[in-house]
């Protein structure tokens, strides 16, 4: 294991990076400032992979931990560290941000340092929410990672931008409330301790229990998004510029699944028993209702964020199940996620900054004149379908299994998310790809250039990869995850 700060290197090297893109100043400086953000989200991912390299499987606590006293009058700690849960999704951001950087670089071209600043310290922001085991540290970040992703929106999206970034704003601090009176009891109830993992120890009643689930469900719930609190995503994704959607689908949503078993699970693991019922429903739901929502959808961007809420549906369902296949799905399945919906608005961004229109109506016969990017697209189609042999058939294969253990009809209800997910995303796929060329504006299209084919094609690597040898992948989850089982297990028991 490694001596070195690495999650401190995976927080503060992007940050440190966004303000010197920051102070790059205005436009005349653009090159400059693509060529700082490049070179910083390629640092900020490169001192992630020793994490991975370096990570001990058969170790399911914290490791590349990093203990200082922040605040000592308060018992308030800079406190890192990472298991099998949370060190794949901080490599994840990090590559993410690469692609992020990528996909904008001719793109942009009003206030091009602060665009890329702002991806930058967010990516920082965000691997700090995986890392932080301290309580405070968690909620710093957690609130500050608002932020960032606030003015891409605002700053950046659609015609109804300021609508879409007041709406996502004011959804999160709300369930931010509730999270940040859950930690004010927990404080109180350790005795004036801030750590997350003595939180884990805590001997809570089942009442007490009940609470603080729900204040934590409210908070994760509305992050996921969960039904009913979902109405915020699609908003959201369809203003905001394409790094904007990337950011938030393949990362900002795994911020509130992962809460859920850093915090609700562990902490008030009766109640997660108890209530595991009203979660399964509401991710049932998400999956069948929603999914027949994206069917009806025009335009290209709120379908695939619907199906983006469909396919979270199936990972807060792994969760409840209670099971090793059941949770390593879930994560399995945020992962994969992670790679498919950011490939997906890549492409839709493709095809806007050519044509300026996300209807689907605008389309047709895209094939004839983008066929390479017709080819990719189709993986990327397939994979959001959970086709085998991409990362997209893992997760909800293994979450389906741990289902069928538990309830056969559950089992049923959540698989119909394939058949569905093949319906919605393979009818958008026909009608904008094949066919006679529908208009003038497809008429005139040119096919990727180099760099759009480079982000498309690592992303599909890493779809592929995913989907044929899922193992590097599963295996770091195996000991934090039965950990995690076991905790929840004894604590009912008790």
């Amino acid at each position: 294991m490694s001596t070195y700060p690495l999650l401190s290197l995976a927080i503060w090297v992007p940050i440190v990076a966004g303000v010197s893109v920051l102070a790059t100043g205005n436009d005349r400086n653009a090159p400059l400032a693509r060529m700082l953000a490049l070179i910083g989200a390629i640092a900020g991912f490169l001192v992630t992979i020793p994490l991975w390299t370096g990570f001990d499987l058969n170790n399911g606590g914290m490791q590349f931990v990093e203990l200082q006293t922040w605040i000592p009058r308060f018992n308030i700690n800079y406190h890192l560290g990472t298991d099998g849960i949370s060190m794949l999704f901080v490599v994840l951001n990090s590559f993410i941000t690469v692609i992020v950087v990528a996909a904008g670089w001719e793109v942009i071209q009003e206030r091009v340092a602060q665009y890329f600043a702002a991806f930058l310290i967010m990516s920082g922001l965000m691997n700090g929410i995986f890392t932080a085991m301290d309580g405070v540290l968690f909620y710093v970040f957690f609130e500050a990672s608002l932020i960032p992703l606030y003015l891409i929106i605002g700053g950046w999206g659609g015609p109804n931008r300021v609508y879409a970034a007041f709406k996502f704003f004011l959804y999160t601090l709300f369930g931010s409330l509730l999270f940040l009176l859950a930690l004010m009891y927990l404080f109180i109830q350790s005795g004036g301790s801030f750590s997350i993992l003595e939180w884990h120890k805590l001997p809570i009643g089942l009442g007490p229990q009940i609470w603080l689930f729900l204040a934590f469900l409210v908070a994760f719930a509305v992050k996921v998004p969960m039904f009913p609190v979902h109405t915020w995503l699609p908003d959201a994704h369809v203003e905001a510029p394409t790094g904007g959607s990337i950011v938030l689908a393949a990362i900002g949503l795994k911020l509130g699944a992962y809460g859920f078993l850093r915090f609700s699970l562990p902490i008030a693991p009766d109640a997660s028993h108890e209530l595991a019922g009203l979660v399964i429903a509401l991710s049932l739901i998400a999956v069948v209702y929603i999914g027949f929502v994206a069917l009806i959808q025009s335009d290209m961007k709120k379908l695939v964020a619907y199906s983006s809420i469909a396919h979270m549906g199936f990972v807060t369902l792994g969760f409840f199940l209670f099971s090793p296949m059941g949770i390593e799905g879930a994560l399995v399945q945020m992962i994969s996620h992670g790679f498919v919906s950011g490939a997906m608005f890549f492409c839709i961004g493709v095809m806007y900054d050519r044509v300026h229109s996300r209807q689907i109506a605008d389309y047709g016969g895209v094939v004839n004149t983008m066929p390479k990017f017709a080819a990719l697209f189709m993986l990327f189609s397939m994979a959001n379908a959970g086709l085998p042999a991409t990362s997209g058939f893992v997760g909800e294969f293994m979450v389906i299994l741990g289902a069928v253990k538990l309830n056969f009809w559950v089992a049923l209800l959540a698989a119909t998310s394939m058949i569905l997910g093949a319906a919605y995303t393979l009818w958008m796929y026909k009608r904008v790809i094949f066919g006679d060329i529908a208009n003038d504006h497809v008429r005139e299209l040119t096919d990727v250039n180099g760099r759009e084919f480079l982000v498309l094609a690592v992303l599909a690597i890493c779809t592929l990869w995913m989907g044929i040898y899922p193992q590097p992948f599963t295996e770091v989850m195996h000991s934090s995850v039965n950990d995690l089982l076991r905790h929840v297990a004894i604590s009912k028991i008790q």
